[in-house]
């Protein structure tokens, strides 16, 4: 059973409760601003992504609140001076980031609130967050305002100028993922933690041509004991092995007498430990029983 809902005949607070709920998990816009005054200002959002690497291109959306319609004080900001310092979030500082998403009055600076240390930029008026791991330095291009309603976007569209990388989360002078240790937004309460233990690798396509799922024997595309994942996998394949060399991996492995349903079994376990050759090569054995 599937739950079909139009969006426009459901309150807002359900809708984005939905959204931000699916949509996940969402990396965080740790945004430094400050006014025509010069007043600071720092706060998380996690509509937020890169989209672009040259030129170097970030979008972020600080909506209009749910509750009264009002406009984030960043918002307001970059309106008055379209410059922003995107800051990188990491486990060490999530509950000092969260706290700073307290709708403090304007004019309070969320850095003393929260317990960060300021550090001036070189090309941007707002500082930077010392402890983030990384931070961009930007400018504004355009902020496209999607409505007037509770709870539409406002798009901050952010050119990077300049990029700090603290050296601690570098491995061969090179940004290192598990070193970062980055945070997520997830719905309601939630977030996620970029942790070695949740981290894992797939094999991109991207000068390959893998042949696809459909060209996989049936036997093999409906198979009872394969999953979606592995599926994936094999069609990811530039090729199959020969016949030769299916039989030799089956003699090598002492297979031969293997049931189709033990082959499958098999070729699921060395698939997920990274034997794709071999997998593939006892699936079209099995098929050949």
């Amino acid at each position: 059973m599937i739950k079909t809902i139009d969006p426009t005949t459901i309150p807002q607070p359900e809708l984005y409760s939905i959204l931000s709920t699916a949509v996940a998990p969402r990396p965080i816009c740790f945004a430094s601003t400050v006014d025509a005054e010069g007043n600071v200002n720092l706060s998380p959002y996690s509509f937020f992504n890169v989209f672009s690497s040259n030129p170097p291109v970030m979008v972020f959306s600080p909506t209009r609140s749910g509750r009264d319609n009002s406009l984030k004080h960043t918002h307001q900001n970059v309106m008055e001076v379209p410059e922003v310092v995107i800051n990188v979030v990491n486990h060490k500082m999530v509950e000092q980031m969260s706290l700073s998403s307290t709708a403090y009055a304007k004019g309070v600076n969320e850095f003393r609130k929260a317990g960060f240390t300021e550090i001036p930029s070189v090309k941007v008026k707002p500082p930077r967050v010392a402890e983030a791991p990384v931070s961009f330095e930007c400018k504004v291009l355009e902020v496209v305002e999607l409505g007037q309603i509770p709870g539409a976007g406002n798009l901050v569209i952010a050119q990077v100028d300049m990029i700090h990388i603290n050296d601690e989360y570098l491995t061969n002078n090179v940004l290192d993922t598990e070193k970062l240790d980055v945070v997520g937004r997830m719905g309601g309460n939630w977030y996620i933690r970029a942790i070695k233990e949740s981290l894992f690798e797939v094999p991109k396509p991207i000068r390959s041509q893998g042949i696809g799922v459909d060209a996989l024997p049936k036997g093999i595309r409906e198979s009872d004991v394969l999953t979606g994942n592995n599926l994936g996998r094999l069609g990811n394949l530039e090729s199959v092995p020969s016949s030769d060399e299916i039989k030799t991996i089956i003699a090598n492995e002492g297979v031969q007498n293997a049931s189709k349903t033990e082959l499958h079994t098999l070729a699921k376990k060395v698939l997920e430990a990274g034997n794709t050759k071999n997998a593939i090569a006892y699936l079209l054995f099995a098929e050949s029983l």
